[in-house]
């Protein structure tokens, strides 16, 4: 079946919008407790921990993803997902929390790290001259699928209780992600660049010359292996990069609800509507944030994240106007969304897309640890200071360092990968 670069696209937005669904798991925890009596960090666990084997699992299974291609790790995906949802619904019924941390934690995170790179280097190379638009249309995906998933939950626990939620989303979510992982396929060997290079030689304008200089130049890009990429002092400084801006924006999202009450004492039905936004821009900064950094390049748009970052803390901490807050807090999850978004794409400018999930899948490694991290600095600094103002100041300080390794990386561009 010849596929249509479009539909590729569609598929990979399936994939994300139904791994992405994690982020609405704060929506289960209050009716997990009330089932299961268990305490809330006992329950708030389980999504540290998804997070953490989401990371994991995308740097082991990423040759697996790159060798296996698309369709069988999409297959891979859907199974460990949906099973660890199915699990999660027979922990409660057993009242068992273990089993829940091994079903959502465990395989659940599996699922998410698999689904997760899947399709990202089979978009890239549907979209070659417009890799952060790409990478931001499936990235977007996961980053709206709490929007989806939130009152989805909400209305099936009400109407057919929490077991029979975790069932149905289980298997919805097996139907989707298989659907999409059949469609999903890597193009031929030049297929993209001839048609785009016959395009570009029906005229004779200055931008589709350009366009066939671009062709030329990525063909004779040099590819990496994972192995040769970790050797090169790009990959660990996008690693902290995007590990400082995990862990800064994770950390704010954890505590997004009670900090809106406490700083500016919004009520729990308005803070509750920020979230909702929250999610609208977190998503849309993705694919925005990724389409402009196929203008202005990755470089300068993780520079402008940082400044934006830092600038926005820092006001943060000394604000009480509601329409501030929020404001400032929505300029920072759009940058800790963007920074998603715009990864694949300086990969794979780096690196080259023939082990693009491989090497995708190591970096996110910084996912995983700052999923641990994140909310755990928070909590400690919150405790200590009876306030968010010295967390925010830490936070400020911490992308301070990320800035940093930002313009140096971008100073020595024009040099060769050593």
């Amino acid at each position: 079946m010849k596929r249509n670069r479009w539909g590729i696209a569609a598929s990979a937005v399936g994939i994300h919008i139904s791994v992405g669904s994690v982020y609405a798991w704060s929506v289960f925890v209050k009716p997990i407790i009330a089932a299961t009596g268990a305490t809330l960090a006992s329950v708030q666990f389980t999504f540290s921990l998804a997070i953490f084997f989401l990371g994991m699992s995308a740097a082991f299974f990423g040759s697996f993803v790159e060798q296996s291609g698309p369709t069988k790790s999409g297959i891979l995906s859907a199974a460990c997902f949906s099973l660890g949802l199915l699990g999660t619904g027979l922990s409660i019924y057993i009242n068992n929390i273990w089993l829940m941390y091994l079903s959502y934690g465990v395989i659940g995170g599996v699922g998410l790290g698999v689904g997760y790179i899947t399709p990202v280097s089979t978009l890239i190379k549907w979209f070659p001259h417009n890799r952060g638009f790409a990478t931001g249309m499936a990235i977007m995906g996961f980053g709206f699928a709490a929007l989806v998933a939130g009152p989805a939950i909400q209305f099936l626990n009400t109407n057919v209780g929490l077991v029979n939620t975790f069932i149905i989303m289980g298997l919805s979510y097996l139907i989707v992600m298989i659907g999409s992982a059949f469609y999903l396929k890597a193009p031929t060997d030049g297929d993209v660049a001839v048609q785009e290079a016959l395009k570009a030689n029906k005229s004779e304008s200055e931008k589709d010359s350009k366009k066939l200089e671009k062709i030329k130049s990525l063909a004779a890009q040099r590819q990496f292996s994972a192995p040769e990429a970790m050797k090169t002092k790009p990959f660990y400084s996008l690693w902290w990069m995007l590990f400082i801006n995990i862990t800064c924006g994770i950390g704010l999202l954890s505590v997004a609800s009670p900090m809106a009450q406490e700083v500016v004492g919004l009520s729990p039905e308005r803070a509750a509507t920020m979230v909702g936004i929250i999610g609208l821009v977190n998503g849309a900064g993705r694919l925005v944030w990724a389409s402009i950094s196929d203008y202005i390049g990755r470089g300068f748009t993780y520079i402008a994240f940082f400044i934006l970052e830092i600038v926005a803390c820092i006001m943060l901490a000394d604000t009480t106007t509601e329409f501030l807050f929020q404001a400032l807090f929505l300029v920072i999850i759009s940058c800790y969304g963007g920074g998603f978004s715009c990864l694949p794409a300086y990969l794979a400018d780096l690196f080259g897309t023939k082990s693009l999930s491989n090497i995708h899948g190591k970096v996110l490694t910084a996912w995983a640890m700052a999923g641990l991290a994140g909310p755990y600095l928070i909590s400690v600094l919150k405790e200590q200071s009876n306030g968010y103002a010295s967390t925010l100041y830490v936070y400020a300080a911490l992308l301070g360092t990320a800035l940093v390794v930002s313009l140096i990386m971008q100073f020595r561009k024009s040099r060769a990968v050593q």
